[in-house]
């Protein structure tokens, strides 16, 4: 209608009005595109972020690289409960180092002891993740970065509201710039830092990756070792489908969503319908991001409610082929595992526990 009316009336001008009218309209549209705020670059020396055994290369977006200042302005960030409205929530208070970025709940809290729906996931090894969140609603770390400061039950701040306490602080002034150059403070140059000192979190070089990809045959017990095996069975425990294992390289995700049956009710009923809220697609009721198993026997409790306090709590659970329900994979099922084989799983996972990452330490 409004292309419409705006062609009727241009269509009723003379030929030197309909020349004063493009003109206006050329210049209107020119000043709106030099008012359009410049995408933010990274000024400085890039660094590599080297991956440990058992890690492919870190996948690094060409618009934000990595540069030292980046990540130790994103260091600082993410330990600054200035990024939550009262001041008392930080990106480390749910993913605390000393759970290997998790909190150890069964839920998160933010601000004003508030409650969320779903277990905290690690971001350890999130680099590789091609999207972020258990119901994959971030496509990168830098959006995914900004979604927990202004999620009200979170930090529950707004963004500008972000900006303008951070811009406030002289030092974080001179770090930007820094890392920036010449420019104000935005939303999307905090999310930048965060992403960068986050791709720094790697872990790896465990006792799986000595044995599988050194050749050290010592570094798993007999029990791991079989584990092991039991782990990679398609007809024991499946549970590299998912959970996959290259000839290269492990990353214990095959980065997709699963209905596994967790997070049912005892009516029966889908306490969190999962993916299915991005994408409206009922096969993807219930199904959750395949988690990396990294570090995994550092971030109890499990599931994306919760729900399991124990590795020996979640191998019962798939051994039991999960709860049933219209969405449930076809890949879950009862599993014939005797009461050794589930310990030797359990001692398996033990043995993804690798070396952590110098990005642990706390400003």
């Amino acid at each position: 209608m409004r292309i419409n009316a705006i062609r009727a009336f241009r269509d009723r001008q003379t030929p030197m009005k309909q020349i004063t009218f493009i003109s206006v309209v050329a210049v209107a549209l020119i000043a709106c595109a030099c008012t359009a705020p410049a995408p933010a670059r990274v000024a400085g020396t890039t660094v590599a972020i080297n991956s440990p055994l058992g890690l492919p290369p870190i996948p690094i977006p060409s618009d934000n690289p990595p540069t030292a200042e980046s990540i130790e302005l994103g260091r600082k960030l993410f330990f600054d409960v200035r990024l939550s409205a009262d001041n008392t929530i930080s990106c480390a208070t749910c993913h605390d180092p000393q759970f290997s970025f998790t909190d150890g709940m069964k839920s998160a809290k933010g601000i004003q002891s508030q409650t969320g729906r779903r277990n905290t996931p690690t971001i350890v090894n999130s680099a590789f993740y091609p999207m972020l969140f258990l119901d994959g609603r971030a496509a990168s770390l830098e959006q995914q970065a900004g979604g927990p400061m202004e999620n009200p039950i979170e930090m529950g701040q707004p963004h500008e509201v972000t900006v303008a306490k951070i811009d406030k602080v002289s030092e974080y002034k001179e770090e930007f710039q820094k890392v920036f150059g010449l420019g104000p403070i935005t939303i999307g140059k905090i999310e930048m830092a965060l992403a960068s000192f986050e791709r720094t979190m790697v872990s790896g070089d465990s006792p799986f990756d000595r044995y599988l990809y050194k050749d050290d045959k010592t570094a798993l017990s007999p029990e791991a070792i079989r584990g092991l095996a039991i782990f990679t069975d398609k007809k024991r425990g499946n549970c590299s489908t998912c959970h996959t294992i290259g000839e290269t390289y492990a990353l214990f995700t095959d980065g997709k969503f699963h209905n596994i049956g967790a997070g049912i009710n005892s009516s029966g009923e889908m306490t969190d319908l999962g993916r299915f809220d991005q994408t409206k697609n009922e096969a993807d009721k219930g199904a959750f991001r395949t988690p990396g198993l990294r570090n995994v026997a550092l971030t109890a409790p499990y599931m994306h409610d919760g729900s399991l306090k124990t590795l020996k709590d979640v191998v019962d659970f798939y051994a039991g082929g999960g709860t049933s329900n219209p969405e449930l994979d076809p890949e879950i099922g009862e599993l014939k595992l005797s009461g050794r084989e589930r310990a030797d799983l359990v001692a398996f996972l033990e043995s993804l526990t690798g070396k952590p990452a110098e990005s642990r330490l706390r400003p």
